[in-house]
């Protein structure tokens, strides 16, 4: 994600590095590069010079402290302005009302459909009772779509697949959640591969008809500035709250990010990656900021393992390392919930300083299978007991893992290293300390 923005904008920093105070020269030669590295990842031109412009004007206006160097100041300005460009601070998401209604819109191929399933597995996580309601009637495929993600979410669909009318099926739906006590309505709306009337006046009818309590226009981010005009035909219909950029997952140059709150000054409220259910997330301004410029999210991946980490087993687990009996299944447990926090290559890449030395490899999220299938072929005594492993029982755990005996004694070899090194860092909170000795137990 951003990798190629990334890239251009500490190539732009170079220009002041080895500097012992700014100066007009310094400063007009990285903006430029700062101006070319936006326009390179389809931001506006227009909005790329105002954002330099403001950029060289605080430079100038700044007074290098002693322990502050002229990159390290422009990186610090930078990164602010890049907050401000993008909103600033979290947005507000209104859920209150009875039911809450919100009104899914996009263009067809966004990710609208993918995302009604997340979000009502966020919302449902929070507390919610949501219900999905299909009021897609063109695409052949949309019901079917919505019905498969709510059965992998166990959050009820509502759909009628005799009606043709888009805006009868959202009042029906609004009846039904009353009749069953959901508290939240989500409305998956049909799209099109381009603006067009029909759309617009239908996806228009539904929203005067059911006055929602979120409009989020769905927003592919490998679009870019397409995804930015497109954005502003919209809102100039709907008037909808927030936007949702999905597939950040993908050849992301960052210009639908960067670009659509200025241009439609309506904030983005979510973000989403990949096809799980649990990849959506809430859209910080800072911390998307700290990305692009290569600094990492620590406090996301933080939050991720918050979520995931259940605090009572952490301090049983904490127990077990401080004695040395971590052991196989404490392994596999961890692994698991790790796996839950999303992609591995995303979360290394929120790791200050990691996110740069893993964007060129090929990390899968399979990258532990192996690894998992040597566990899963102990007994559960061997499990417990990883000092009784001896060389028998390794070649026995090597053919029911479909392994090589030589990759049985590697990955023992290395579990004892990371009991060892997790024997030192158990002060380090639970659930993050072994992420690191992971890294380097991938068959």
């Amino acid at each position: 994600m951003f990798n190629n923005l990334t890239e251009r904008l500490e190539s732009a920093f170079k220009n002041l590095k080895g500097e012992a105070r700014i100066t007009e020269l310094n400063v007009a030669n990285t903006v430029k590069d700062i101006r070319r590295a936006l326009v390179d990842a389809d931001v506006n031109y227009k909005i790329a010079k105002e954002f330099t412009d403001v950029v060289r004007e605080k430079a100038m206006g700044e007074k290098v402290l002693n322990a502050i160097n002229p990159g390290q100041l422009m990186v610090k300005i930078v990164q602010d302005q890049l907050t401000e460009l993008m909103g600033g601070e979290a947005a507000d998401f209104s859920i209150t009302g009875n039911p809450a209604v919100i009104l899914i819109a996009g263009l067809q191929g966004s990710g609208k459909t993918t995302f009604s399933g997340k979000l009502a597995n966020y919302l449902k996580s929070k507390g919610k009772s949501p219900l999905l309601v299909a009021a897609d009637i063109y695409r052949p495929a949309a019901i079917d779509q919505l019905m498969v993600l709510g059965g992998q979410i166990n959050v009820e669909v509502y759909s009628e697949r005799e009606n043709k009318d888009a805006v009868d099926i959202a009042r029906n739906a609004i009846k039904e959640a009353k009749a069953k006590n959901k508290n939240v309505v989500i409305i998956d709306t049909a799209g099109r591969l381009a603006v067009d009337e029909v759309m617009m006046t239908e996806v228009a009818n539904i929203k005067k008809a059911v006055e929602p309590t979120e409009i989020l226009f769905v927003v592919d981010s490998m679009t870019g500035q397409d995804a930015v005009n497109t954005a502003k035909a919209f809102n100039d219909r709907l008037d909808f709250s927030g936007v949702v950029l999905t597939k950040l997952d993908g050849d992301t140059r960052g210009g639908a990010a960067l670009s659509i709150k200025y241009t439609v000054q309506k904030p983005i409220k979510f973000v989403s990656s990949g096809e799980k259910m649990d990849t959506l997330d809430v859209f910080y301004p800072d911390r998307m900021a700290q990305r692009i410029l290569g600094m990492g999210d620590i406090t996301s991946l933080v939050e991720k393992a918050q979520a995931q980490f259940d605090e009572v087993e952490a301090k049983k687990l904490e127990k077990k390392i401080r004695r040395n009996q971590f052991d196989f299944q404490d392994f596999l447990d961890q692994l698991q919930q790790i796996k839950k926090m999303g992609s591995l290559k995303d979360l290394m890449g929120m790791i200050p300083g990691i996110g740069k030395a893993v964007k060129d490899i090929d990390i899968s999220d399979d990258a532990f299978k192996g690894v998992e299938a040597i566990i899963k072929s102990m007994t559960p005594f061997e499990r417990s007991n990883p000092d009784v492993i001896n060389p028998s029982r390794r070649l026995r755990i090597a053919k029911g893992a479909g392994k090589d005996i030589s990759e049985v004694n590697a990955f023992m070899k290395q579990f004892e290293q990371m009991r060892e090194m997790m024997k030192s860092m158990n002060k380090m909170p639970m659930g993050m300390g072994g992420m690191g000795a992971l890294k380097g137990m991938r068959k």
